[in-house]
Order: structure tokens, then C-alpha cells, then sequence
């Protein structure tokens, strides 16, 4: 296969190109309401059952309808599945690598301005936002993920004189359930498609608020020259999918990116239906995150406040890896907190096809009431004090100023919950109280996702690295908890953060397999006796 690289950046500056072309996709995708069927056996089906998709940062404004699966359709999806199986498992791996290589290239080119448009008019991202995930980060997980298919297939176990052996990396028995988040377009594509690589067929649920982004997705995979039934796309109500879809006897996987509540409740359903199975299903989940900066004195003070500022605010602090708390020691506190707080307070919001916009709107208005009720709560708490931002309005999108907290306890409500919205809680520690609050850090949330640490002084990098072992699946040193780069940094975590299987890398790809050692003997023995026998 060709060495994988990662997919180059756009800038989208001032006359450029790039940004003509963008611009142009923008309008034409805001000009039409797209009909979004269920795609099951490689058919379109319309159920009339239906709902809308709207921009968020401007939600009079209706970019599609889309058809929701019922109990029929659902159960058409795992047949298509099933039936499709044999021959997609059967394809040569280079083949099936092929329509996954095609497709990154066919980002690269035409399909780059209508996956960063769909994603900023479906999910409110910047320019920028949308650049890294759909196009770059979807791009780079399909080349890698192919390189490290091959590197999977390529190990082999030893063989002996007279003795071949060889394993065998078939696909799991059945069918893989994706179930796909409404924040990154890079992971609604990534989720259905590792699996599948490895020869297993996807019943795909995307995230109702992001079928719209999701739909184009499916759209590039079936001009790329996936066959039919390999990836069946059903959005619908996710208790209901989910229920019909986890009891039946051919589930052999679920590959999940979501809340922590829904995917305990998954794995609860699964205990519940283990009895019915033809096998153990592989379960592999990226949940929740209270990601952290933990500042030592020694940090440089500008690049703490940058780190801040990108980590929390990007993309509306809608990623499960965006900074939430953050632990600043006193010394440093007076020298960032009033830059800090000027630079939240200048950074621009609306409407995303306006490029000198720095944040979009959060996602829907059940995410914009959830989000203003923690500000709400601290605003009305003698712990806490709102420094900047504070203010919701949803009269045209769903728009939430960013907004920093500060606390004087370290066990708040707003430092130990996970909010997914564009709010920052700091607590301010005593320079003195370093190791203590290193212990907070680590056993405050019950999440293991992201963090980052931020110091000169190397013995402090040393020790804080050390203290904070569990704290974070992806761990950063003087850098924002955000933006793991496929190939770079593998991502996942643990505790109640997931399965920390790594999206990324060959780690997640095992778990679509299922080996099988096959020993060849070449020279069979014909006599039973050995050698040992033929003297008392």
C-alpha cells in the first residue's frame, strides 16, 4: 500500500483558491433543502417519518429532511448486512483498501469543499474547524487505517522444520453497530468504515443532529465503489435502533463514539442479551471527558493563555477532548487572568460562512438549555464567580458566549461534570500545594480522556507526567488538550472516558478482527509410537 501521510492543511486566507471554491459550495449547499433517504442494501428507502436539519448558529434555516428508520427498516439493515457479508469478506483486503484510498483521494480534491461546507452549515464549525475534520483528519484515518491493516495482516507467527503455520484475520461473524456523534464528521466516517475494512459489514446510526454532514459521507463512500449493504445508513430515534439493533443474535460488534451515560447503558444491554448471541460482540467506546490544564509556576504564561483560549473555545468547547478546568497556581494567576480574560471577551461569534469568525453556535437547543443551566448555577453559587461571557441567546442560533468561572472550591459542580459547551472553570491553587492538587486533578472527575500540563522546569514536567499516569488517555505537555493528529497521536481514554482503544491506530483495528492459527503439517507422521518406546 502507498506510505500514508497526512493530509496537508488549507488555510482558506484572503483570495486564495481555496476559499473561492469554499465559499461557492457554502452558497450553493444554503440555496437547497436536501432529501436524506435511509440507504439500506445500497437502496433508497423514504419511511415519510421524518425531521429536520437546520444550522444551528441560524436555525430558521432548513438545510434538509431526513427519513427516520422504523422497526421494519431497522431489521432490513441488519439483513443487508448479513446478506452482504460473505462477498464483501471474501473481496481481496487490497481491494476493499482500494475503495477506502480512493475516497481519502477524492477529498483531497472536489469532495474537500462539499464535506467543509455540509460540516460548517450542519454542525456550526469555522473554516478551520471543518478543514482538520472532515478533510484532513477523515482523509488521514482512511489512509492510516489501511496502512495498519496491512501491518496487521503482515504478522505472522513462526514455523517450525516440517511445520507452516500462518494466522488467518477473518472479520467478526456478524454485524458491527456504529454509532456516530453529531461533533466530528472525521469520526461519523471513521466509526462505520475501520470495520469494515477488515471485511465486517455496519449497520450505521449517525447522530440525529448530524445526518445532514453524515449523509455527504455516505455520498463520497458510494462513488468511491463500496458495494451495496456493506454500510447500511439508518438515523431514527437511538433508543429505539439501539434496542432492536443490540438484541439480535448476529451482533458481533459496536463501535461507539457518545455520551458516557448512553454507553454504560449499551454495555448494560449487551449483559442483558449475552445469552442470546452467536458470540461475545466486541465492544469499543469513546465516551465523556472533563479534560484538564494543569499549570506549574515555571509555565510560560502566554502560551498557557493561548492554550486556554483554543482548548476550551474551539468549536464551541464541543469536543470531547476540549479544556474544561484548569488548575493555575497563584503566582501565575495574577499575570494571566486579566489577558485571559480580555481575549475571551474579544473573540468573535456567528454565522461560520463568515471566516473572521472565531466560534459558531452549540449544536441544538436541548445541548444550548443544558449548557446555560451550569452557567446559571454559577452564577448563582457563593463559590464561583462568571469572570467572562455568561450570556445565552437563542433568539437566531444557539449561541453561548465563552465563558470563564472561577471557583473557589475545587469540588464544584462545573469541575467535576462534564458541560460540552464553551465554558472554563479554573481554580487558583496556593504555589505551596502543588502535589495536593495534583491528587485533585486525578481523582476530582470520574473521566480519563485529555489533559495537558504546562511547565518550564523539567523536574515539574517529570513529576506532574507521574502523578497524573490515569488522568488522561492523551496527554499533553505545554500544549492544548485538543487536536490529536491521526498517526501521531493515537486517541482514547479510560475510566469513564471509554475503552482507550485508540482511534487512530492498529489497536482500534484489532478489534475487528478474529485470528485463526492454522498449523500445515507438511510431513505428517504415520506411526503413533516415539522414540522413547522402543526401549524399556
Amino acid at each position: 500500500m502507498p506510505a500514508p501521510k497526512n493530509e496537508p492543511i488549507y488555510n482558506y486566507g484572503p483570495g486564495s483558491p481555496e476559499k473561492r471554491r469554499l465559499k461557492s459550495e457554502l452558497a450553493r449547499l444554503s440555496s437547497e433543502i436536501v432529501e436524506i433517504p435511509l440507504v439500506i442494501g445500497g437502496k433508497e428507502i423514504r419511511t415519510g417519518d421524518t425531521d429536520v436539519c437546520v444550522m444551528p448558529h441560524n436555525h430558521g434555516h432548513k438545510l434538509g429532511i431526513y427519513h427516520k428508520a422504523g422497526p421494519r427498516e431497522i431489521e432490513a439493515a441488519i439483513d443487508a448486512a448479513l446478506d452482504a457479508q460473505a462477498a464483501w469478506a471474501a473481496l481481496p483486503w487490497e481491494q476493499r483498501a482500494g475503495v477506502f484510498l480512493k475516497a481519502a483521494e477524492m477529498i483531497s480534491t472536489d469532495w474537500r469543499y462539499t464535506l467543509n461546507a455540509s460540516t460548517m452549515l450542519g454542525i456550526s464549525k469555522t473554516v478551520y474547524q471543518a478543514e482538520i475534520d472532515s478533510t484532513c483528519e477523515l482523509s488521514d484515518f482512511w489512509r492510516f487505517n489501511v496502512h495498519y491493516m496491512e501491518e496487521i495482516y503482515r504478522q505472522q507467527p513462526a514455523s517450525s522444520p516440517g511445520v507452516w503455520n500462518r494466522v488467518e484475520y477473518r472479520p467478526l461473524e456478524g454485524f458491527v453497530f456504529a454509532v456516530t456523534p453529531f461533533n466530528f464528521t472525521a469520526i461519523a466516517g471513521n466509526l462505520p468504515t475501520a470495520p469494515a475494512m477488515l471485511g465486517n459489514t455496519v449497520v450505521w446510526k449517525p447522530a440525529s443532529s448530524a445526518v445532514y454532514n453524515a449523509y455527504f459521507v455516505l455520498k463520497l463512500l458510494q462513488e468511491a465503489g463500496l458495494p451495496p449493504g456493506v454500510i447500511n445508513f439508518i438515523p431514527g430515534s437511538g433508543s429505539a435502533v439501539g434496542r432492536q439493533v443490540m438484541s439480535h443474535p448476529a451482533l458481533a460488534g459496536i463501535h461507539f463514539t457518545g455520551s458516557t451515560a448512553v454507553f454504560q447503558d449499551m454495555w448494560k444491554t449487551v449483559g442483558v442479551n449475552i445469552d442470546r448471541y452467536r458470540a461475545y460482540p466486541r465492544i469499543v467506546g469513546e465516551t465523556g471527558g472533563k479534560d484538564f490544564v494543569f499549570a506549574h509556576p515555571s509555565a510560560d504564561v502566554d502560551s498557557l493563555r493561548t492554550a486556554l483560549i483554543r482548548g476550551a473555545f474551539e468549536y464551541q468547547g464541543q469536543k470531547c477532548s476540549a479544556a474544561s478546568r484548569a488548575y493555575i497556581p497563584r503566582s501565575l494567576w495574577d499575570k494571566l487572568r486579566d489577558d485571559l480574560v480580555s481575549e475571551a471577551k474579544g473573540l468573535t461569534m456567528g454565522d461560520v460562512s463568515d471566516f473572521t469568525n472565531f466560534m459558531g453556535a452549540v449544536i441544538d437547543k436541548a445541548a444550548f438549555e443544558r449548557i446555560k443551566g451550569y452557567i446559571e448555577y454559577a452564577g448563582n453559587s457563593s463559590e464561583a464567580r462568571i469572570l467572562a461571557g455568561g450570556v445565552c441567546d437563542d433568539s437566531v442560533g444557539y449561541f453561548i458566549e465563552p465563558t470563564i468561572v472561577e471557583t473557589t472550591n475545587p469540588k464544584f459542580k462545573l469541575m467535576e461534570e462534564e458541560i460540552f459547551g464553551p465554558v472554563l472553570t479554573i481554580y487558583v491553587y496556593e504555589d505551596n500545594e502543588i502535589e495536593q492538587t495534583l491528587e485533585l486533578c486525578d481523582t476530582t472527575s470520574p473521566y480519563g480522556l485529555t489533559g495537558a500540563i504546562f511547565a518550564q522546569d523539567r523536574y515539574a514536567v517529570a513529576q506532574m507526567t507521574k502523578d497524573l499516569t490515569h488522568a488522561a488517555g492523551n496527554f499533553y505537555v505545554n500544549d492544548k488538550p485538543t487536536g490529536a493528529v491521526v498517526g501521531q497521536q493515537p486517541f482514547g481514554g479510560g475510566r469513564a472516558s471509554g475503552t482507550n482503544d485508540k482511534a487512530g491506530s492498529m489497536l482500534n483495528l484489532l478489534r475487528w478482527v478474529s485470528p485463526r492459527a492454522i498449523k500445515e503439517n507438511l510431513v505428517p507422521p504415520r506411526d503413533y509410537r516415539y522414540p522413547h518406546m522402543e526401549e524399556q
